[in-house]
């Protein structure tokens, strides 16, 4: 999360509705008595905890700005590692568990960009699927969530980038009512806390963020272990599942996945398992 001197810069440039670089570039400034009012109000409402993102309204991902609300978890940079993954198995194309130049092949229909298919699972602001959407401009972008006033954030985002007619949102319970073996990627940032952990959370994430996107069950595996059959039944053979985990849930997740392939657990930068990904057979 931000640090205190980063959350203060954030909501005074909110204030000011200014972007970072005049921000430094006028240290000058004085702030009229309206400002002083509501930059005031938006500590107030920092200091009861609301997180500077939902004051805001904003957060970036990607290199992109999102809009937030309540209704949608907060885009973490963690997250990104999601994207990249995606990314690196795009490029690699290996087959499972073929090592020889003469065995590799492709994913199966995404030998381009323009016939790759993608789906972001419990999309929430969107930024998986958006973020997807820029890095492959031509491929069949989806983004399923259960709930509509996410799906209305999303749309948002969606339209604020320019990617409206390129990404296909659905409301609907994880892949339900999706055509078996149709895409290349499944991918997903899905509640993965225990109930057991809940008092590890940051207070500010269990008062103002959305606990259906936060907490899973009592043991953080419930939605993942829905999620993995589901994801198995629309990928095509030789498809990719990308979800975001937690060290906590990441032996769990290697069991839900034993009977895939080319299956690996990726550490974030502080050595933290961040991302399972695993292939259909």
């Amino acid at each position: 999360m931000p640090s205190p001197r980063m959350n203060a810069e954030l909501l005074l440039m909110f204030t000011l509705d200014v972007d970072r670089a005049y921000f430094y570039a006028h240290p000058e400034r004085e702030l009229t008595v309206a400002e002083s009012s509501r930059y005031q109000e938006a500590l107030a409402q920092r200091s009861r905890g609301i997180p500077a993102q939902y004051i805001t309204g904003h957060q970036e991902f990607w290199g992109m700005d999102f809009l937030v609300s309540p209704a949608v978890l907060i885009p973490r940079p963690e997250t990104e590692h999601v994207v990249e993954r995606v990314l690196e198995l795009y490029r690699l194309h290996s087959a499972c568990g073929e090592d020889s130049a003469a065995g590799k092949k492709q994913l199966s229909g995404s030998a381009r960009d323009a016939t790759l298919k993608l789906i972001d699972v419990g999309t929430g602001s969107g930024c998986i699927a958006i973020a997807l959407a820029k890095e492959f401009p031509q491929a069949d972008i989806h983004a399923t969530d259960i709930s509509p006033a996410a799906l209305d954030i999303a749309h948002a985002n969606a339209a604020r980038h320019q990617l409206e007619g390129r990404i296909h949102f659905r409301e609907t319970h994880l892949l339900d009512g999706l055509p078996s073996n149709h895409f290349d990627f499944v991918v997903s940032n899905p509640p993965y806390v225990g109930e057991s952990e809940e008092d590890q959370v940051q207070l500010e994430v269990r008062k103002f963020e959305p606990r259906n996107a936060v907490i899973a069950g009592p043991t953080g595996l419930e939605v993942i272990a829905q999620l993995v059959p589901a994801a198995r039944r629309v990928l095509k053979p030789g498809g990719f599942l990308v979800m975001e985990i937690s060290g906590t849930v990441a032996d769990g997740v290697r069991g839900l996945l034993s009977d895939w392939c080319q299956v690996d657990i990726t550490r974030d930068l502080q050595g933290i398992a961040r991302v399972a990904s695993a292939r259909t057979t």
